[in-house]
């Protein structure tokens, strides 16, 4: 994936996330819902931490491509 098409995803994600919390303005969001929103906000972390990894490879004189998604365990385990 390519930096484009990650921040085109990021894009998707993010807009999925706002239309979960446009549609229950005002009112909790069902347990599935909140399933749902959780993984959006995990592979929003995932995305932006690939491109983060994919810029600091690119600054570094290295191969981009290189970069992998790393797992929620770890993206997740971040100081924000």
């Amino acid at each position: 994936m390519d930096d484009a098409e990650i921040v085109r995803r990021i894009g998707d994600l993010t807009d999925e996330e706002h239309g979960l919390e446009r549609n229950h303005e005002g009112a909790p969001l069902t347990g599935d819902e909140l399933d749902r929103m959780r993984s959006l906000e995990i592979a929003l972390d995932q995305c932006w931490d690939l491109l983060r990894q994919r810029r600091a490879r690119r600054d570094a004189g290295l191969n981009p491509d290189d970069a992998a998604v790393r797992p929620a365990s770890v993206v997740e385990g971040y100081q924000q």
